[in-house]
Parts: structure tokens; C-alpha cells; sequence
């Protein structure tokens, strides 16, 4: 329970004083309990996740953070780090410690000769691709244009380009971080090289990414939409679905998933994006999924990659309550879809989805070990994602996907998506790095020895 003051990692108050000097140090806003703004700025998307900081500091740029990580070091206060977008498990905020809230940081500068995108760590990916397809560019991103840069790109990333260009890590030249000893550093190839292998893929752990230079592509125009089949469907569909992934060029990105229409029919969803520059030939390829059985609605258009990016954000509107649970599967069997159309009937909220996510492709051609992401062979991955809005159902929803997760473990591969993982279970993370994890421990140690950021998919320094 958090006392609703800005306190040290033992219980003790910061003084007004110590809190005053700190504020005439940064230019962007300190924002502290009983502020106008302290309601608004202390909650996030999940509407789950309620606490309450002692101080959330809207930074303003590189200085604000550097200042702020000194100052959190030097009076021991717990701190979290908030990106721009929205975090399923509520690591952005902590109770009684120090927000370092990027939000309003969100500069996008684009370079169309060398095709990249430098882009400050609070920017959403809606605010990266208004100003890349003034280009004909798109970086490889989520699926969802609300979501934040920083998390989506630590964490790893995948969305409707990752079969043709990997994981958004991958596509990552440079970063400007704030390391827990307040030094700002350029981390490349090059440079720091050892950091930029461990945060391409290492979450939170390493620092506070200010900026990235990402690499960006020609993708403008793309084939994309909805296709929805009847929920009782659903086992034919998917089935489809795995048939015509299995050939199908790494132009087309598709997901399958058992959802609800907007006005509450139980249903099956197509969700497929065609990134090649030839439509006609994305056509052809994905003419298959659109007649899988009889489709109630085809809605399967030419459209600009923006409004691609931005087809689910209603589907996930803020201030819901949302617990994400996610596995990799050794295969997507028979036995498997068989076990997700049963775990399917327990969702009673027509705002959730249990998803079927394919990312066999690029990334997967890439070592486990080039970076921090470790998950490349494994190329189907289940999401149980239940949201809702009545505090009342928290239980039930939690244990529908802790339930249905526990189902389909025999089949599993015992990997994990750390951007999927609600919770920071330490098993589940450390399966999550793979074989990756015995390194990171040691960078841990090198570049954070006191685990200053915790807050996060968290790796312990090597004792």
C-alpha cells in the first residue's frame, strides 16, 4: 500500500527540500501527490495496475533522465522507467518511488537517404510511422499504434513485418542510454558494443534508452483487413491457417485468433498483411484464408501501412483490465487447436482474444545468440489475453488464462515472449533469455552490480 510520498527503498520520507532541490535541477515537470496532474500521470493503460509514486518526473530530454537516475542513486529511491505507450504488466509505475516518465519525449527524425528513423524513447509507434511514410518507409514495429517504442523494442518486437525484417531489435543501429551510474552513452556495433548486444532483447535492465536509430524500409501501400469466420469455425480455420502459413511468402504476416464482434457475436478472425510491393500477387496469396469455410465478413483492402498498424487500437482501448499469458508451441498440431477451441469456450468477456501469432522468418534465420532476443526458432506463438472492465471479474479472467496457459504446457515449448509476460516470475524470465541468460547475468553485474532498475523483466547480476 503506498503511503503517498516519495519514500526511499527502507521507508524513510525524501524531505520537501531534497524533493525541491531536485526540481529546479530539470526542465520538464516533477509531478507529486496532490498535483493537479498526479491522477492522470500516475495511471496507464492496464487499468489493473494501481499505484501510486512518490514523485513521477516528466522528462524533457536526455538531461532530465540523467538527473534523475543521479538523484534516485543518491537517496536510494525505487524507481520505474515509462516509455510512451502501454504495458500490459505495470512495470512503468511503482509505489512511493520515482516515475522517470519519457511521455513527452517523442521526436521522430527521419533520414530518407539512409532509410533510418532516429526516435526518443517516449514516442509511440504511431508517432514514428506518420513521419516515416511521409517517406515510403516503414520501421518493423508492433501491431498496435498506441504502443511505446522503448518496451516494444527492448523487449524484443514483432508485428506485421517481422517475418520479412525480424524483430524490431534487430533492426536497431543505435541507442543513446542513461546507465544506472547516470552516464550517458552511444551504444552501437561499435561502441559499448557489449551493452548493445544486451539491450536489443534485455528489457528494461540495462538503462534508460533515450533514443534509438532504427533502420527502416520501402513499405508504403499494403494488402490487409479482417476476415471472420463464425466462432463454431474455428477448428477448420486454424487448420486453414496453419496450411497456408506453412508456403506462404514472408510478404504476408497473418494472425488467426478466436474473438468478438463489436457487438458481442463470438467469432473467428483472420488478421493478415501483405507488405510486398506487388498487390496483385498478395492477392493470390492470401485468396486461401478467405475461403476456409463460409466467411461472414471479408474486409480485405489496399490500404496505407499506418492505418495497418493502427486496425486493432480499438480492440484495445485504455483504462481496461488486461493479464496476458503466452507460450510457444513446439508445433501448431492438431492436438493444439483441438485444445485452444475448448480453452476458447471459457472466455466470457466479449473485449478478449486468445491468439495465434506466426513469426517463422527472418528472425529466425538469425542465431539466438546475435542479440539479447532468444526466441527465434520457435514460430507459433499463443496469446490468452483476457480484458475487461469490472474489478469484480479479476479473478475469474486471471484464472482463465492462468488455466488455459497450464493447458496447452504439455505442447509448449517452455519459451517465453517477454513483451507477453504480465507478471515477472523469475523462472519464466530466465526461460524467456534462453541461453542468452548466463551472459546477460554478467553484463548485469558489469553495468548495473546494485540492480538499480528492477523494475522490469529482471535479470540478476551474476553473484
Amino acid at each position: 500500500m503506498s503511503s503517498g510520498s516519495l519514500r526511499d527503498r527502507a521507508g524513510n520520507t525524501v524531505s520537501a527540500d531534497t524533493i525541491s532541490g531536485f526540481s529546479e535541477t530539470v526542465r520538464g515537470e516533477l509531478i507529486l501527490p496532490g498535483d493537479a496532474g498526479y491522477e492522470d500521470a500516475r495511471h496507464i493503460w492496464n487499468g489493473l495496475i494501481d499505484k501510486k509514486p512518490g514523485a513521477i518526473l516528466k522528462c524533457s530530454g536526455t538531461a532530465d533522465v540523467a538527473a534523475a537516475v543521479r538523484f534516485a542513486r543518491d537517496n536510494n529511491l525505487l524507481v520505474a522507467v515509462r516509455g510512451g505507450g502501454h504495458n500490459v504488466g505495470g512495470r512503468a509505475l511503482c509505489d512511493d518511488g520515482l516515475v522517470i516518465d519519457l511521455s513527452a519525449m517523442r521526436a521522430v527524425h527521419v533520414d530518407p537517404a539512409a532509410q533510418t528513423a532516429r526516435v526518443q524513447g517516449g514516442a509511440t509507434l504511431g508517432d514514428v510511422d506518420r513521419e516515416t511514410h511521409l517517406h515510403g518507409l516503414a520501421v518493423p514495429f508492433g501491431v498496435i499504434s498506441k504502443t511505446g517504442v522503448a518496451g516494444l523494442t527492448l523487449g524484443g518486437g514483432v508485428g506485421w513485418l517481422v517475418r520479412k525484417y525480424g524483430p524490431t531489435c534487430d533492426n536497431v543501429l543505435e541507442m543513446e542510454v542513461v546507465t544506472a551510474d547516470g552516464e550517458v552513452r552511444t551504444v552501437n556495433a561499435k561502441e559499448n558494443a557489449d551493452l548493445f548486444w544486451a539491450i536489443r532483447g534485455g528489457g528494461g535492465n540495462f538503462g534508460v534508452v533515450t533514443s534509438f536509430l532504427y533502420q527502416a524500409y520501402p513499405v508504403s501501400t499494403v494488402l490487409g483487413g479482417l476476415i471472420i469466420y463464425s466462432r463454431e469455425a474455428a477448428p477448420e480455420v486454424i487448420r486453414g491457417y496453419r496450411e497456408v502459413m506453412a508456403t506462404a511468402p514472408e510478404d504476408l504476416t497473418a494472425y488467426v485468433g478466436m474473438i468478438w464482434t463489436p457487438d458481442g457475436i463470438p467469432a473467428t478472425a483472420i488478421i493478415p498483411c501483405w507488405s510486398g510491393a506487388d498487390l496483385d500477387e498478395g492477392e493470390k496469396v492470401m485468396a486461401p484464408l478467405k475461403t476456409l469455410g463460409e466467411p461472414l465478413m471479408v474486409a480485405v483492402q489496399p490500404m496505407p501501412f499506418p492505418a495497418m498498424q493502427s486496425i486493432l487500437d480499438e480492440a484495445f482501448p485504455a483504462g481496461t483490465r488486461n493479464y496476458w499469458k503466452s507460450a510457444f508451441v513446439k508445433e501448431l498440431s492438431d492436438e493444439v487447436i483441438d485444445i485452444l477451441t475448448e480453452q476458447a469456450k471459457g472466455m466470457t468477456s466479449p473485449m478478449s482474444g486468445l491468439l495465434v501469432e506466426y513469426y517463422g522468418g527472418a528472425g529466425g534465420r538469425r542465431s539466438p545468440e546475435e542479440n539479447a532476443f532468444a526466441q527465434r526458432n520457435s514460430d507459433f506463438l499463443i496469446g490468452f489475453m483476457p480484458q475487461w472492465t469490472d474489478p469484480a471479474d479479476d479473478d475469474y479472467q486471471i484464472g482463465w488464462a492462468k488455466s488455459a496457459w497450464e493447458a496447452i504446457q504439455p505442447h509448449a515449448t517452455g519459451g517465453y515472449l517477454l513483451n507477453y509476460l504480465s507478471e515477472g516470475e523469475q523462472d519464466a524470465v530466465q526461460a524467456a533469455f534462453g541461453t542468452n541468460y548466463t551472459r546477460l547475468r554478467e553484463l548485469k553485474k558489469t553495468y548495473d552490480p546494485d540492480n538499480f532498475f528492477s523494475l522490469n523483466q529482471n535479470i540478476q547480476p551474476a553473484g
